[in-house]
């Protein structure tokens, strides 16, 4: 059985996990311990271990990111738990990093956990993912994305992403510095995490780096400085066109 915790300042949220954990989930988890603010989470994080985390963004005296940020131990999984805040949900999407909303919808808050329950593996990167997450929560370094794949996770600076090619349920991420990312999320969940003023949905498969796009040719496609061409679909022509040039 999987020990969890819930950290939230308020009471009523966490009876509300607590509540659906013990419906939904009697046989795979057990809450073992629940905490309002972040030094007590700590305390809890410290003496239980726990293998699964429910963690609210806001505390009374801080952050959820202050928490994985200051505990030394990090061999959990996390769900983030949200009121609906663009800054933080964008933070927890960049980092990598799952998350339900509030108020809590049971489908939502299913889907979650049963992801968590089937990923038995402990979160690779979490320092990683919560450093990039807290940045671009406090408008700090808002340059990076993570992206996890099935061999580890990966920090993406913005600029070193060249162009993103969708495939089914897969995105392949190019990169000058870091090679090819291969990723199990459709195109748009990468587009999410883009800033519009870098990247242009040029083609349904297709994302580009503009900073990247040296001409467009007229057999329809965009040269970049790595010589590659990456095509632009018609009816996004005069949008790319006008985005990029």
């Amino acid at each position: 059985m999987i020990r969890a915790i819930v950290i939230d300042d308020e009471s009523l949220m966490r009876e509300e996990v607590k509540k659906r954990i013990a419906g939904f989930f009697p046989k795979d988890i057990a809450i073992v311990a629940e905490a309002g603010n972040v030094l007590d989470a700590l305390e809890i994080i410290t003496k239980f271990e726990p293998e699964l985390v429910f963690l609210d963004v806001h505390l009374t005296d801080g952050t959820g990111f202050d928490v994985i940020e200051k505990t030394n131990f990090k061999d959990f999984k996390v769900i983030f738990i949200t009121g609906f805040d663009t800054n933080a949900i964008k933070a927890i999407r960049v980092g990598a990093l799952d998350y339900i909303l509030k108020p809590i919808a049971d489908d939502e808050f299913k889907d979650a956990v049963q992801k968590a329950i089937d990923n038995k593996a402990k979160e690779n990167g979490l320092d990683t993912s919560i450093t990039i997450s807290q940045d671009h929560y406090r408008g700090i370094n808002q340059k990076r994305i993570v992206l996890k794949t099935t061999d580890g996770v990966y920090a993406v600076q913005e600029d070193d992403i060249l162009y993103c090619h969708s495939e089914g349920n897969y995105t392949t991420v190019y990169t000058q510095t870091q090679g090819k990312i291969l990723v199990s999320n459709h195109l748009k969940k990468i587009e999410e995490l883009l800033p519009v003023q870098l990247f242009v949905r040029c083609h349904q498969s297709f994302i580009v780096n503009k900073i990247h796009v040296l001409k467009y040719n007229k057999n329809g496609t965009l040269l970049l400085k790595n010589k590659v061409e990456v095509p632009v679909s018609a009816r996004r022509k005069d949008f790319t066109l006008k985005n990029i040039f």
